[in-house]
């Protein structure tokens, strides 16, 4: 743990102490902090608070898995700045893209997790290092980064349309990629 780069480390040990927070202090956290629909909830901190709560201990355990897997290594390719700033781009990509998918719904549910970022995190190892072998939990099938990203992508895809796995942010999660691809094109473009 204390090997991890200081950005990946201190965004871990912050959700880390949130949810145990949100499970032990009684306080309404979700009320001021998760991302509500735009409505009397919504206030625009939630547009990144939301991404350091979690819906439970699998939720957590699972995100600063693929923080730590993925963003890790990112941080230490880019330096903690730039890291950030990816990180929020990811973060605000996936707030958005959810709020603009629920606003035409009747939805009164809000969304919490840092699920969005880690999927911005996914594309931008799979464009960095296209052919690094990953081997996802399920299934144990090694494959190239680009593959098990674009495999992914198609399913949150594919189950945010047709509405299965209902309780999941699957736009936040395509929104958080799509965030990603934007500061990356956009840093791109500054080079040249």
């Amino acid at each position: 743990m204390f090997d991890l780069p200081p950005v990946t480390r201190n965004i871990v040990i912050a959700c880390t102490v949130v949810y145990f927070l949100q499970s032990t202090s009684g306080f309404p956290i979700d009320r001021y902090f998760a991302l509500w629909p735009v409505g009397p909830l919504f206030q625009p901190w939630q547009l990144v608070s939301y991404a350091f709560l979690h819906a439970g201990f699998t939720h957590l355990l699972f995100n600063m898995f693929g923080l730590w897997m993925f963003g890790a290594e990112l941080e230490r390719f880019w330096g903690p700045v730039r890291y950030s700033n990816f990180l929020i781009a990811s973060t605000l990509g996936a707030s958005c893209l959810q709020l603009l998918v629920v606003s035409g719904t009747q939805m009164l549910h809000p969304t919490v997790g840092a699920s969005g970022a880690v999927f911005g995190l996914l594309l931008a190892f799979a464009m960095l290092f296209p052919h690094r072998t990953i081997v996802p939990l399920f299934p144990p099938i090694p494959m190239p980064a680009w593959l098990f990203v674009t495999l992914y992508g198609g399913l949150e895809l594919w189950q945010g349309v047709t509405g299965t796995s209902a309780g999941v942010a699957h736009f936040a999660h395509l929104g958080g990629m799509l965030g990603g691809y934007v500061m990356l094109r956009y840093w791109r473009g500054k080079r040249r």
